[in-house]
């Protein structure tokens, strides 16, 4: 059963779901405060628990905020009658994100919360957990505890897959040291595996050492492989492609494929220039821009359609299912769902596929060339 998140139009206003000091004030110009009270929307029997750092100072805050008023929007449309929904706030400190974390279990679904070092806490606490759909950047993933935004593994599984489509089939994986770099080799294995593809070998690395040895590692281990798949943890990518470029190994008829993480810097480089990404379109937030922007008087963004479709998907399930709905099985079914940034599954180890956009870079900018790859 696919459940279609983005499809519904509000009949009305949201007014009723807006706290007085939320609507029409952008998150750049909210003040914060201390430790904001708890937000409640709807009234529904079944109870859902957000958190999210509203207090927090900086894009921490701005991003929490402009969570809040997605989940305001998604809660107009689909789930005041359906869910109570709570939000907490995190007041983006790890220590308190986790104490909330932690007590927010006792809910059907919790949502949030955005600090990393609360959601890998989370994925460390033993029990039977409710379904957890975080928003932390750059979380893999843990079973039953779902990666919202698209992490450095989704993209690059679909990177390679496209490429994998067009017929290559030996594949080499640079990835940094780090608790995510298992992971992160297995969902691009399985996305090659179904082309008929697979990882000749994948390298190690450690951020902190030398482009040079980086590369030097490769060579000793794979000859002549048809595309390099380049993780980068968040650092610079452009002096391991360097790297490559000098050591002659991006040559005509080898593709370098990059990931999303990579846009966190300058795609301008001379050596990035040719590599292909696929990533989501930051702006693209579908059939929820307009009333968006009608509500709150700013643009959605992607942060928006993340927060929106977390509570609109549990509004979704809980509305046709009931509230024994909201089990890891239905959030794991394999025929996904439909969001504000399109298609996307849950898998059983927590990552998440999705459709998105697959861009090369080109004279430093990203350059359409397919609507949809898909990890």
């Amino acid at each position: 059963m696919a459940i279609l998140l983005a499809a519904c139009q509000s009949n009305g206003t949201v007014s009723e779901a807006l706290d007085s000091t939320g609507a029409g004030t952008s998150p750049e110009q909210a003040t914060t405060t201390p430790q904001a009270a708890s937000l409640v929307l709807g009234k529904g029997r079944t109870k859902v628990t957000m958190l999210l750092p509203l207090s927090a100072s900086g894009r921490k805050g701005e991003l929490g905020r402009k969570m809040k008023d997605a989940a305001q929007l998604a809660m107009s449309d689909l789930g005041n009658d359906v869910l109570t929904l709570t939000i907490e706030d995190t007041g983006g400190d790890e220590t308190r994100a986790k104490e909330l974390a932690v007590k927010a279990l006792s809910s059907r679904v919790v949502i949030g919360p955005t600090e990393l070092t609360a959601v890998r806490h989370l994925a460390r606490v033993s029990g039977n957990l409710p379904p957890v759909l975080t928003l932390a950047d750059n979380f893999e993933g843990a079973p039953g505890i779902y990666s919202v935004p698209l992490n450095e593994g989704d993209s690059a599984a679909a990177g390679a897959g496209a490429i994998a489509a067009k017929g290559a089939r030996k594949f080499v994986l640079l990835v940094p040291r780090g608790p995510d770099a298992a992971m992160l080799e297995k969902r691009v294995a399985n996305s090659l595996s179904v082309y008929g593809a697979k990882l000749a070998v994948t390298v190690a690395y450690d951020i902190n050492e030398s482009a040079t040895k980086a590369v030097a590692d490769m060579k000793a281990l794979v000859d002549a492989p048809e595309a390099i798949v380049l993780a980068t943890g968040g650092g610079n990518p452009a002096f391991i492609a360097a790297a490559l470029r000098s050591e002659g190994l991006l040559k005509k008829d080898m593709v370098l494929v990059g990931t999303n993480r990579w846009l966190e810097h300058s795609v301008d480089d001379p050596a990035l220039q040719g590599a292909y990404v696929a990533t989501l379109d930051s702006t693209e937030t579908g059939p929820i821009a307009e009333r968006f922007k009608t509500t709150f008087n700013y643009p959605a963004d992607i942060t928006v359609a993340y927060a929106y479709d977390t509570v609109a998907l549990t509004a979704g399930i809980a509305n046709a299912l009931g509230a024994d709905g909201l089990q890891k099985s239905v959030f794991e079914n394999p025929a996904g769902f439909r969001g504000s940034t399109g298609v996307f599954r849950f898998r059983p180890d927590g990552g998440s596929e999705r459709t998105m956009p697959f861009y090369r870079i080109q004279k430093g900018a990203l350059k359409q060339v397919a609507k949809s790859a898909s990890g």
